[in-house]
């Protein structure tokens, strides 16, 4: 009997010591884990990534203006009466020295954009993101069409980079607003503005909010129109004189700047065609539809080409607003859907490292993030081409397309 007591504790002593190394290894497992993780994450957000290189013959410049409408009181503003100003980053068609080294990506109070707090430790760092554009580098020989650009709402020009390197590279004149009291964050004569409740409403309301993104749009377009006819006083003077094809310009936008496009270039006789990356349709055009060029580019599940399976108030609201526009519309159309793409894979967010769950917040599919900028790329050259130039596009003229990524619903 005593020795088999003595065997009983000697088994009982032999499984506490391994529960509890069984229990010791459980718990470093994961902390060596997410020790791996961590380090891997600080890793990759420190590497240098360089942005999709731009296709086009043309090296590129960049420079930056500050415009202030004093025609309009600012709606958005923190106090009325304010004079609706706006920061426009210029890219060009250039001709740099050789040797000169690209602008930085997002300067001074600009890394502002940057991811903030502890969620910005799974970003790249601005510092490492690399562009092709020279900062205030000579003009190129030539007069350009103007290209108009807008962001998401929340978003800035810069996070547009590759977009408008690649068309100015393509010999166009790329105006990139951002839109004051909208964006999470512009700079004007160099400090840093933030948005405003106006500026930047939020309400889970799909109907209330219909009439707001109306109101706001008009604003976002009348931006637009604004900045377009201060691209054509810049063809007299300065750097640009006699660089600047003003009477032909194109309206193009992400997300909100893209429904702010289809209305500018409804309210403007200079517009030739308008591009809506991924934007819901708001303001009057949706209803008036647009005598001009069009062309739609959806994300995977988007709805703002009229084609899609609504799952809830929002999605049924994108669809109903296509439908309506492009039911109203007398010009030529061209949709697509780019599968494998969320929301952001228009932006430049497709080209950063974003490190897990920040990536997935953001909004990015499954596609590469620069295979979807790269396509993006050729559709937006090949219309802006199409519309400015008269020249027929092979890339929008089948009912296929090159790309496997890309579904075509309707050309032309």
């Amino acid at each position: 009997m005593a020795e088999q007591a003595a065997q009983t504790r000697t088994s009982r002593r032999w499984l506490r010591g391994r529960t509890a190394k069984t229990l010791l290894v459980l718990m470093i497992v994961p902390m060596v884990t997410v020790v791996g993780y961590i380090g891997y994450v600080a890793v990759r957000r420190g590497q240098q990534i360089t942005l999709p290189a731009p296709t086009g013959p043309y090296a590129v410049g960049r420079t930056t203006v500050d415009w202030t409408d004093d025609t309009r009181a600012d709606p958005l503003a923190p106090r009325p009466g304010m004079p609706r100003e706006l920061s426009v980053w210029l890219w060009y068609p250039a001709a740099p020295d050789p040797g000169a080294a690209p602008a930085p990506y997002a300067p001074g109070a600009w890394s502002g954009l940057h991811v903030s707090g502890l969620p910005g430790l799974g970003e790249t760092g601005f510092d490492h993101v690399r562009v092709h554009a020279v900062a205030d580098a000579p003009v190129a020989v030539g007069r350009f069409p103007v290209v108009v650009l807008e962001p998401g709402l929340g978003l800035a020009a810069p996070q547009y980079t590759t977009l408008a390197e690649n068309l100015a590279s393509h010999g166009y004149l790329v105006a990139g607003i951002t839109p004051t009291y909208s964006a999470k964050l512009t700079v004007l004569n160099g400090r840093a503005v933030a948005a405003t409740s106006a500026g930047n409403p939020q309400d889970s309301d799909t109907a209330a909010m219909r009439a707001v993104d109306d109101r706001l749009v008009g604003v976002w377009a009348a931006d637009d129109r604004f900045v377009a006819t201060e691209l054509a006083g810049l063809d007299a003077t300065g750097r640009f004189a006699g660089h600047i094809d003003a009477a032909t310009t194109v309206y193009l936008g992400h997300s909100f700047g893209g429904a702010a496009a289809l209305q500018a270039c409804h309210d403007d006789v200079r517009c030739v065609g308008a591009a809506d990356l991924d934007g819901t349709q708001f303001g009057d055009v949706v209803g008036s539809g647009l005598a001009k060029p069009m062309m739609l580019l959806a994300s995977q599940s988007s709805c703002v080409t009229g084609i899609c399976r609504p799952g809830n108030a929002s999605e049924q609201a994108a669809h109903d607003a296509a439908h309506t526009l492009l039911t109203a519309s007398t010009g030529p159309v061209w949709s697509y859907r780019l599968n494998g793409s969320e929301h952001f894979n228009f932006s430049d967010y497709g080209a950063y490292y974003l490190a897990l769950p920040l990536r997935s917040a953001v909004g990015l599919g499954s596609i590469d993030g620069d295979v979807a900028l790269t396509i993006t790329d050729a559709y937006l050259v090949a219309f802006v081409d199409q519309v400015t130039r008269g020249q027929a596009e092979p890339l929008l003229a089948g009912a296929s397309s090159p790309y496997s990524q890309v579904e075509v619903q309707h050309t032309g």
